[in-house]
């Protein structure tokens, strides 16, 4: 029997030879197991230097520095900064909410994506670019639970078992956003890279205060906020039917008219508060809509990135 290769539909074609140009380079000191473009916490051989440190019997006597030696009369042994490979792991909210599809979304394969679709498209892209410059990537799952955790590696490998992953993930139900992400702060075990890709709801205090746990467990974070289109300008004008994407057979009937500026309102101060938090916890806040091609997206980002 073939292989099931369908999983690949998660690469599109078209948006191959944007990706193939992409890097990614990481911010501050990151712990790897592998050589690889990163500056790590350990002092290693690299060619940046770092510090001194007294020379101790058995210290390899061609990393004496003899400068110094000639102005102290005492043995230093030069430490260099160590590169490492970047362990990258992508959190993926695959709660009822992002399953909606609205009617200005950008298409992929001829069709109008979700949020989730958008956001499942960006998680496979960034584990290839990962994987590709022989860097460590990982995915996290979740909706009401953790529903996958495949921690981060640098094998070839890891993009098929990642890509699968994603293409068997569905929305789910309902969920309490931060006490996932405070789930998933304990749980990577080393400081890395984590990118959370989400629409966020649940109150921003509490988001705020989980993402706060992953700088504290010093990882750099990086947040795509998800949103459709319809969610941040309301361009509904009839009376109509909303339906809840969490909580089933949950709808109210409301003439968008008459909260239209509350809603908008209430929709900005939401993303404000988010992305000043993140701006507090030198977070990278990084909008993603779903009327804008992920590719362009990410492509826009790392170019500002560097």
């Amino acid at each position: 029997m073939p292989a099931d290769t369908s999983y690949m539909e998660l690469l599109p074609e078209e948006s191959s030879a944007v990706l193939g140009r992409l890097e990614f380079l990481a911010r501050g000191k990151k712990e790897g197991s592998i050589t690889g473009r990163h500056r790590s916490p350990k002092k290693g051989f690299s060619v940046e230097f770092a510090e001194h440190r007294q020379y101790a019997p058995g210290d390899d006597l061609r990393d004496l520095d003899w400068r110094a030696y000639g102005k102290s009369d005492r043995y230093y042994i030069k430490q260099y900064v160590e590169e490492t490979n970047l362990r990258a792991t992508i959190v993926l909210d695959a709660s009822g909410s992002m399953a909606y599809r609205g009617e200005h979304g950008s298409k992929v394969h001829g069709k109008r994506v979700s949020k989730f679709e958008q956001a499942r498209y960006l998680a496979a892209a960034l584990s290839h670019l990962f994987v590709r410059q022989q860097d460590a990537a990982g995915i996290v799952t979740f909706d009401t639970e953790i529903r996958c955790y495949l921690r981060a590696a640098a094998k070839q490998s890891q993009t098929h078992q990642i890509l699968t992953e994603l293409h068997k993930t569905t929305p789910g139900g309902e969920t309490e956003l931060a006490p996932i992400l405070h789930e998933v702060a304990e749980r990577i075990p080393r400081r890395g890279l984590v990118i959370l890709i989400s629409d966020l709801f649940d109150d921003p205090a509490d988001v705020l205060e989980a993402l706060h746990h992953f700088r504290y467990r010093n990882h750099e974070l990086i947040l795509f906020h998800t949103m459709a289109e319809e969610e941040i300008s309301f361009p509904f004008t009839k009376f109509s039917h909303f339906r809840d994407l969490e909580v089933r057979d949950h709808r109210i009937r409301i003439d968008p008219d008459t909260i239209r500026a509350t809603y908008l309102e209430k929709v900005r101060a939401f993303i404000e508060r988010i992305e000043d938090g993140c701006g507090k916890l030198q977070a990278d806040y990084i909008p993603l809509n779903t009327n804008q091609p992920f590719e362009e997206v990410l492509s826009r980002y790392l170019s500002q990135r560097k």
